[in-house]
């Protein structure tokens, strides 16, 4: 993506960009045509389900923190460029749990659409719902 040819315009066409990066590169490694050694995606992919897994809760955790350090530092804009690092650290790590299950980004924008109007205290208790039957 180093030319702005190449530079989706918008949020949505931004993650069904890299979701297609991830995806080749998930095959690509799947076909044995990438090295975990020289390609960061491919190695997560090495480490399947548990690694890939496990590898959202560390940048989850790393975000919690950096977003209570911006809260609470005199330095906010800097501690800010810090969370939103963290932050896209965090989804780029979503979508390599994505593409390992086969899902996309428009898959969660579909159902975030999905519950848009509706209240999260009743998606919660429905879903709830859903669960025990």
């Amino acid at each position: 993506m180093s030319s702005s040819v190449n530079k989706p315009s918008n949020l949505d066409s931004v993650l069904a960009h890299l979701a297609d990066v991830v995806d080749q590169r998930r095959d690509a490694f799947k076909a044995g045509n990438v090295d975990p050694k020289t390609s960061y995606t491919a190695l997560l992919f090495s480490k399947g389900d548990d690694g890939i897994l496990k590898k959202i809760g560390e940048e989850a955790t790393e975000a919690v923190m950096a977003a209570k350090d911006a809260r609470s530092s005199n330095m906010a804009a800097e501690q800010q460029k810090l969370l939103l690092g963290e932050m896209a650290d965090l989804w780029f790590h979503c979508l390599i749990a994505l593409s390992q299950f086969n899902l996309r980004p428009e898959d969660v924008i579909a159902e975030l659409d999905r519950r848009l109007g509706t209240s999260g205290i009743e998606e919660k208790a429905a879903r709830k719902a859903a669960k025990k039957e």
